[in-house]
């Protein structure tokens, strides 16, 4: 089978974490999406609480560990990418952009991306709309027409999710991942993000500030 490499990056911060297990749903169900098209999913799951401390010295000192530079070349490498937020104070988490931060902007150009996020309340939504959507679209990313957000009440009194519209939003947001991975080229892409002009550049990135 055609394979396609699938990195999901989860920013919650507890264990066990509402913002994990949406991860979870939306890689189990792009790889199923994928094996229909007769594309094998090789999924590779980032928790970056995992990598906080080293988040925070890379944006300090400009260089990553050998760690995070695992995981940012898991990142940058795939064919496709899964991020999830918790939702904090209307936006993503501090977490989730600190680590965006340490991508190279070109890192990610022509990559299919499916977002999500998880709140309290429905009534944060709209975050993926108009902090999620436009972050990735600077990034020159393509995102996905269906978003997908997961409030306490999506999951049900025990944890349920069958008898809500989540699991429809999951499948339908897979599926345009899926299609789009099959179909995407980024053969052009930087191979290695550490290897481009580091720092000061006045064209976007954090070593720019």
């Amino acid at each position: 089978m055609t394979s396609r490499k699938i990195a999901v990056i989860t920013s919650g911060l507890s264990q066990p974490s509402s913002t994990r297990l949406l991860a979870d749903r939306l890689a189990d169900a792009t790889t199923r999406q994928l094996e229909g098209l007769g594309i094998d999913a090789d999924v590779h799951i980032i928790e970056l609480r995992d990598t906080a401390q080293d988040v925070v010295n890379n944006l300090m000192t400009g260089f990553p560990s050998p760690k995070l530079e695992k995981v940012i070349e898991t990142v940058t490498g795939a064919d496709a990418l899964i991020a999830v937020t918790p939702v904090f104070t209307t936006s993503y988490s501090g977490l989730f952009k600190s680590f965006i931060d340490v991508l190279d902007p070109q890192s990610l150009t022509d990559m299919p991306v499916l977002i999500g996020a998880t709140g309290g309340s429905e009534r944060h939504s709209l975050a993926l709309d108009y902090a999620m959507r436009p972050l990735f679209t600077y990034l020159h990313a393509v995102v996905v027409p269906t978003s997908v957000y997961a409030a306490s009440s999506d999951w049900g009194s025990a944890g349920d999710a069958a008898a809500t519209a989540l699991p429809d939003r999951v499948e339908r947001a897979a599926r345009e991942l899926a299609q789009l991975a099959k179909t995407s080229d980024r053969s052009n892409r930087v191979a290695d993000p550490f290897a481009l002009p580091a720092g000061f550049s006045p064209v976007g990135g954090y070593g720019a500030q």
